[in-house]
C-alpha cells in the first residue's frame, strides 16, 4: 500500500486479486514489493488501453452513423443541433450586419392601402408600383404590419422565426427522404445569401417557401388534400411555387388517382378563390392581371442568370417563348425517361396507376421529383433575382446526393453555386458559371434514379 492506492474494482475486472498480490509481496520483502508495483502498472496500463479503445470505437461508430442517410436518430440529433446553432448565427447576423431597404417600405405602403379599405388591386401601390403578388401576400404582410407597426427590427425578428421554421421543416423533409448523410445537413445553414434574404431583406419569397416545404412533408406522408392546400397557400404568396406543379400533378395522379387528385385540386382552387374574393368583387380583371401576371417584365440589371446575353435579347418576347418551350420539353423528357423509366414511360405509368390506391411514391422519390422539377424551372427562368435563391437553395444538397457524383465534386458544385449568388452585381462570367453549374446538376440527375415506387405493403419497385 506504500506504493499508492489501487482501484480494487477496476483491478478485479481485469482478473487481479489485490489482497493476494499484497500478501505475496509482503512475504517476499523488497523484491516482492517491486513485483507488486510492476503488476499494478501493467493493470493500470491495460485499463487505460481498454478505455482509449472504447473511446475510439465510439468515435468511429458515430462517424459511421453521420455517414448513414437512413439513421434517423442521428439525423434528428444533427438537425436539432444545427437549428440551435443557426438560431444563434442568424441572431448574430441581425445584430452585426446593417439592414438594407429594398421592398419592405413598398410592402407596407401596399398593405396600408388595403387596411384603409382599398380593394382594387391596381390601386394597392407602393414605392415599386402596384401590387404584383396574389392575395395571400397582402394578408400576411397586413398581419406583419399589425404586429410590428412597420418597425424593421421587429419584422427581422419575425423573419428570423420564419427562417428557423423553414429550416426545421426542410430537415424533416430530408430525414423522411433518407438520401443525404447527416453530416451534410450542415450545408443547409452555411449560405451567406440566404441569411441575407431572410433576416436583412424581408422578402415575401420566405413565406412562399415555408408553405411549399410544409406541403412536401404532407406529400411524403401521402396527405394529398392537406398538402395541396398548403401548396395553394404558398402560391397565394408568390407564383414561383408553381414551378413544382407539373411534377406534383404527375406524382399525385400516380399515387392518389383521378378522384382524389380532383378533390385536392378543387380544395386548392377554393382556397385561391376565397383569398382573392374581396379583390375580385372590386375588379376581378385587375386582380387576375396583377396577381398572376405570367408575362411580367424583369429588370436586366438584377438578373443573375442571363447577364451574358444582350439586354435587347433578354427583354424580347421570342426569348421568353423559347425558354418556356424548352422548359416544357425538358420536363417531359425527365418524366418519360427518368422519373417513369422503370414503369414504361410517363403515359404507361399513368395508365397503370391512375385509380390504383396501393401504388405510391416513396418519400425520397417525392422529394427528388418535386425538387428536380423546381430546378428545371429555375434553369429556364427568364430572370433570377437575388432573392430567388431561396426558391431552391434548401433543395441543392438532396439533389446532389441523388446523383452518382463523388463527394468532393458535390461539395465543389455546391460551393460554386453559392459563390455565384454572392457576386454583386452579377456579370457575364458569374451568369455563365451559374448556368453551367445548374446544367451539370441536371445532367447528373438525368443519369440517376428518381426513387422507389411502393407497391402494396412494403414492397418496392
Amino acid at each position: 500500500r506504500t506504493f499508492g492506492r489501487v482501484d480494487e474494482h477496476q483491478t478485479a475486472r481485469n482478473g487481479v486479486d489485490v489482497a493476494q498480490l499484497e500478501a505475496c509481496a509482503l512475504s517476499k520483502g523488497k523484491e516482492g514489493r517491486l513485483d507488486l508495483q510492476r503488476s499494478m502498472a501493467r493493470v493500470t496500463s491495460k485499463e487505460r488501453v481498454g478505455s482509449a479503445g472504447k473511446t475510439t470505437t465510439d468515435g468511429l461508430d458515430w462517424w459511421r452513423r453521420l455517414q448513414t442517410p437512413s439513421d434517423w436518430k442521428a439525423a434528428t440529433f444533427v438537425a436539432i443541433v444545427l437549428v440551435l446553432v443557426d438560431a444563434l448565427l442568424s441572431a448574430w447576423v441581425m445584430y452585426k450586419v446593417p439592414y438594407t431597404e429594398i421592398d419592405w417600405k413598398a410592402y407596407m405602403s401596399q398593405v396600408e392601402s388595403f387596411r384603409n379599405g382599398e380593394r382594387n388591386y391596381s390601386k394597392l401601390v407602393g414605392e415599386t408600383g402596384p401590387c404584383v403578388y396574389p392575395a395571400g401576400y397582402v394578408y400576411i404582410y397586413t398581419i406583419l404590419q399589425k404586429i410590428t407597426g412597420g418597425d424593421v427590427l421587429a419584422a427581422q425578428i419575425m423573419f428570423w422565426a420564419v427562417y428557423l421554421m423553414t429550416l426545421g421543416i426542410v430537415f424533416a423533409v430530408y430525414i423522411h427522404a433518407a438520401v443525404v448523410p447527416p453530416w451534410a445537413y450542415s450545408l443547409l445553414i452555411l449560405s451567406k445569401r440566404v441569411h441575407s434574404i431572410y433576416m436583412l431583406r424581408l422578402f415575401n419569397d420566405c413565406f412562399a417557401m415555408l408553405f411549399s416545404y410544409a406541403s412536401i412533408i404532407s406529400f411524403q406522408r401521402l396527405h394529398w388534400v392537406g398538402g395541396l392546400a398548403l401548396f395553394s397557400f404558398g402560391v397565394s404568396v408568390k407564383m414561383n411555387v408553381l414551378l413544382m406543379a407539373p411534377s406534383l400533378l404527375m406524382l399525385m395522379l400516380q399515387s392518389a388517382g383521378v378522384s382524389r387528385s380532383a378533390l385536392a385540386i378543387g380544395v386548392a382552387g377554393l382556397i385561391q378563390i376565397a383569398l382573392g374574393l374581396p379583390f375580385m368583387m372590386a375588379d376581378w380583371w385587375e386582380y387576375m392581371k396583377n396577381a398572376f401576371d405570367i408575362g411580367r417584365k424583369f429588370i436586366y440589371f438584377w438578373s443573375v442568370n442571363f447577364k451574358f446575353i444582350p439586354e435587347s435579347v433578354f427583354s424580347s418576347g421570342i426569348f421568353a417563348t423559347c425558354l418556356l418551350a424548352m422548359h416544357l420539353v425538358v420536363l417531359f423528357l425527365f418524366a418519360q425517361l427518368v422519373w417513369c423509366k422503370h414503369q414504361g414511360g410517363l403515359w404507361s405509368s399513368l395508365n397503370k396507376t391512375v385509380g390504383t390506391k396501393n401504388v405510391v411514391a416513396s418519400p425520397d422519390r417525392t422529394a427528388t421529383i418535386l425538387f428536380t422539377g423546381n430546378l428545371i424551372g429555375i434553369f429556364f427562368a427568364r430572370s433570377l433575382h437575388y432573392q430567388f435563391y431561396s426558391w431552391y437553395f434548401h433543395t441543392i444538397p438532396l439533389l446532389l446526393w441523388k446523383t452518382n457524383l463523388s463527394t468532393g465534386f458535390r461539395l465543389t458544385l455546391w460551393f460554386v453555386i453559392e459563390v455565384c449568388w454572392n457576386i454583386f452585381p452579377s456579370n457575364a462570367y458569374s451568369s455563365v458559371i451559374l448556368l453551367f453549374s445548374h446544367f451539370c446538376l441536371l445532367v447528373a440527375l438525368w443519369r440517376s434514379q428518381a426513387g422507389s415506387v411502393i407497391v402494396g405493403k412494403g414492397k418496392l419497385r
